[in-house]
């Protein structure tokens, strides 16, 4: 059996089981009472500084946990920011002092053996004080500050442990996410530190370090589903089947996935559904329908839904950005986000911010960005040039443009959420509506598909296009025709003619014939072309040419009605 609970407010003043295993950090077993003496430590150091606010991060969660309960007895306000970029250190900068790994290869001295406080006496913290700030992607695009208190994260894992406790046992936790945001927090630290369980401070980088890491022992695995939906044969499947449990939490974990686990390890996972603001709102097992966690409830308002929930400050309610159908009372499915925060890889990520970012720089006049879920998920950003970017990328190119454009948002974001598809336009396309067209935005930005070239950039009025495109290698047109010496063929080229067309002009019936159709010079792979267009509505022709600078390639015209003959 596991030790018995020990509440968060008490987890370094008491006296019991002082020589129990809390943590495995570096090589070796740390005790709780080598725990106690090192938060001590850092008390005494942290009380003797006049600041008030610390912004904390570490690679590791061990020495988190250290600090974050050091800065608590020493009444300090922990901002806890979920990356250490340049750019986060820099706006924390103004409000905080900076403690932890903020300098890049620099591990820091934690002082984790150090027992020249020891004798220090702490009293209970005060659980129900805003001590800790959480970031998260506000909709306006700058960061969000949430204000927690020790309470709320108190009531969570009573929960979890009321749940799950049994199941765990005295299983040590393992993890493939950070503690920097409020799943680790709760799952690698928080949770174990309340049921006395040890949990391991590294993250491992693979289902194989994950096994290698449980050993011969119990373990259970706070993972996501960037982690998840990535596992494939070669995973040590009977390594993971000796899991007591697999948590996830980021993004819904897509059904194969799930599906696989089961399969292959007979390991259910345990899906949890929450936010920064909210806390752990609901979880699911293998299953479509999400079930709330006891004490929390949803109401309607307004075309939306309110969460009432325990978690919340003074139990008050919130309203969520997820579109949802309620099935009764406990249980519920959910349809996703109404707002412009995504998910890219289970890194929470503003469009708002990537754009108010780009639109920062003088070369850009509008941006916008989208998220594309294929295979695996990507942020794509359209964007209008001003005069001096359409100056740069003529005289420099297109490709170094890229690098400064990467260059400017990495102090920013991480790397995961940085824009992986670009295109360059004259002009967002709007709709009848006066919104930007999304759909022909996406179906543009369709760069998965095998059977279409790269678009680079579009240039385009209301009854000509010009697009330049790059003919990518592993098109699945090459292999075949011909071995040894790819060339595109004829009709393909005729049909990307025609799904461009109809994509960008109002063309609602398939060509009937062709005129005076060239094909003048081969197209072989890795080529960057232009793709001119010019759509007649009056006698349905649809005017089109291949070419790359005064070379042409192709050219001719389909025609898409036949005109009345008298």
């Amino acid at each position: 059996m596991h030790a018995k609970q020990t509440p968060l407010s008490h987890c370094v003043v008491t006296e019991s089981q002082t020589d129990t295993a809390m943590a495995f950090h570096a090589g070796e077993y740390y005790s709780q009472a080598q725990f106690a003496n090192a938060v001590k430590f850092w008390v005494n150091k942290l009380q003797a500084q006049p600041y008030r606010r610390f912004a904390l991060y570490t690679e590791d969660a061990y020495p988190f946990a250290v600090l974050l309960f050091a800065l608590l007895h020493a009444d300090k306000q922990v901002w806890i920011p979920g990356n250490n970029l340049p750019g986060t250190a820099q706006q924390l900068s103004d409000d905080c002092q900076l403690l932890g790994n903020w300098e890049s290869g620099n591990p820091g001295d934690y002082g984790l053996h150090n027992t020249e406080c020891s004798e220090l006496s702490l009293a209970p913290l005060n659980p129900f004080v805003n001590q800790m700030v959480i970031f998260t992607s506000g909709s306006t695009g700058r960061a969000k500050p949430i204000a927690k208190c020790l309470n709320q994260f108190q009531l969570e894992v009573s929960a979890l442990e009321n749940k799950w406790g049994r199941q765990l046992g005295a299983a040590e936790a393992l993890a493939t996410v950070s503690h920097q945001h409020i799943y680790g927090l709760l799952f690698r630290i928080l949770w174990p530190l309340y049921a006395g369980r040890c949990f391991h401070s590294m993250a491992s980088l693979n289902p194989e370090a994950l096994v290698n890491m449980a050993g011969s022992g119990t373990a259970y695995w706070v993972a996501s589903p960037a982690h998840l939906k990535r596992l494939d044969q070669q995973t040590p499947w009977q390594g993971l089947a000796g899991l007591q449990a697999i948590f996830s939490s980021g993004s819904p974990l897509p059904a194969a996935a799930a599906k696989q686990i089961v399969n292959l390890s007979g390991k259910e996972v345990i899906e949890i559904y929450g936010s920064s603001e909210t806390g752990g709102i609901a979880w699911r097992q293998h299953n479509s329908i999400w079930i709330l966690f006891p004490g929390l409830a949803f109401n309607s308002a307004e075309g939306g839904w309110r969460l009432s929930s325990p978690y919340l400050p003074d139990h008050a309610d919130i309203r969520l950005d997820d579109q949802i159908s309620l099935l009764d009372e406990e249980r519920f499915i959910m349809h996703g986000r109404s707002d412009r925060i995504v998910k890219i890889e289970e890194k929470r990520l503003s469009l708002t911010a990537l754009e108010q970012r780009l639109l920062a720089l003088s070369w850009i006049e509008q941006a916008h960005a989208l998220a594309i879920s294929k295979n695996r998920d990507l942020v794509a950003v359209v964007i209008v040039l001003s005069a001096q970017g359409f100056h740069y990328m003529a005289s420099q190119g297109r490709g170094q443009l890229l690098r400064r454009l990467r260059k400017a948002l990495e102090p920013w974001f991480e790397s995961v959420v940085l824009p992986r598809k670009w295109l360059f336009v004259n002009t967002l396309p709007i709709t009848t509506l006066g919104k930007i067209d999304q759909l022909l935005l996406i179906n543009l930005l369709d760069f998965h598909n095998r059977k279409l070239p790269q678009l680079l950039n579009l240039v385009i009025s209301r009854h000509d296009a010009q697009l330049d495109i790059k003919v990518s290698a592993d098109l699945v047109y090459f292999p075949d025709h011909f071995v040894g010496n790819p060339v595109l063929p004829g009709v393909v080229q005729l049909a990307w003619v025609e799904h461009f067309g109809k994509l960008l002009f109002a063309i609602d019936k398939p060509f009937l014939q062709m005129e005076v159709v060239k094909f003048i010079k081969i197209i072989q792979p890795g080529v960057e072309l232009t793709l001119s267009m010019s759509w007649d509505a009056i006698s349905g022709k649809l005017h089109f040419k291949f070419s790359a600078g005064q070379e042409v390639y192709s050219s001719g015209r389909m025609i898409h009605k036949l005109l009345a003959v008298e």
